[in-house]
Parts: structure tokens; C-alpha cells; sequence
């Protein structure tokens, strides 16, 4: 050694690395809060997602491929109206007139008896 350094004694270097413990610990305990505010944040807009979320159809018409024809008629929590994709909600009234019209009712929800149409 050079210059009239002294070598770091036992003591200055346990401080040493106490200080840099310290700092590496500041930083993961920032990261930890900006994780926690990120994922209180995510809830926050999730809960507000779920109480603006619009209440589910109670009806449903299903339409054909080319989007024109009425295929059939369900239940709003018919699970074969959700696999096929192609239902648009529908009101009491437009879900008894397209059954009355003759358009078939679902075969696994039965809108017709839910109607009253068909007992």
C-alpha cells in the first residue's frame, strides 16, 4: 500500500457491509411496496370492473352464421347459448314473440316453460 493507507480494520469493514445491507435492503423493501401498491391497485380496478359490469341478459336469441336468421331461443344462463357465441339479450317480450313465431326454444334451458309457453 501506497501513500500512507491503512488497511481497513475488522470493525471499518463490518460497518462497511452493514451499510450495504442496509441499502440493498432499502431498495427490495421499495420494490415490495411498489409491487403491493401495483396489485392494490389491479383490486381496486377489478372490484370497480365487477360493480359496473352490467347485469347478465335474463334472454337470449341466437342468430344464425350469416347473422340474419334466428336460430333459437334461450335462457340467459343457458350454457349452450355461451358456447355458441352468436346470442344477443333480448327482452321478455322479443324471447315469447320469436318462440310464438316459431323459432325453437333450446332444447337444454327450456325458455318455452320458463315463458309460460309450454307447460
Amino acid at each position: 500500500m501506497s501513500g500512507g493507507e491503512q488497511p481497513l480494520s475488522r470493525l471499518d469493514a463490518l460497518r462497511f457491509t452493514r451499510r450495504v445491507v442496509e441499502q440493498q435492503a432499502e431498495r427490495q423493501l421499495a420494490l415490495i411496496d411498489r409491487w403491493i401498491a401495483d396489485e392494490e391497485q389491479r383490486q381496486t380496478e377489478r372490484r370497480r370492473g365487477q360493480e359496473r359490469r352490467p347485469e347478465p341478459a335474463q334472454w337470449l336469441i341466437q342468430y344464425g352464421l350469416n347473422r340474419n336468421n334466428v336460430d333459437a331461443v334461450h335462457t340467459g344462463d343457458c350454457w349452450a347459448a355461451v358456447r355458441s357465441g352468436r346470442c344477443r339479450p333480448a327482452t321478455r317480450q322479443q324471447a315469447r314473440d320469436a318462440l310464438l313465431q316459431h323459432v325453437p326454444a333450446c332444447v337444454h334451458c327450456r325458455p318455452d316453460t320458463a315463458l309460460g309457453l309450454l307447460e
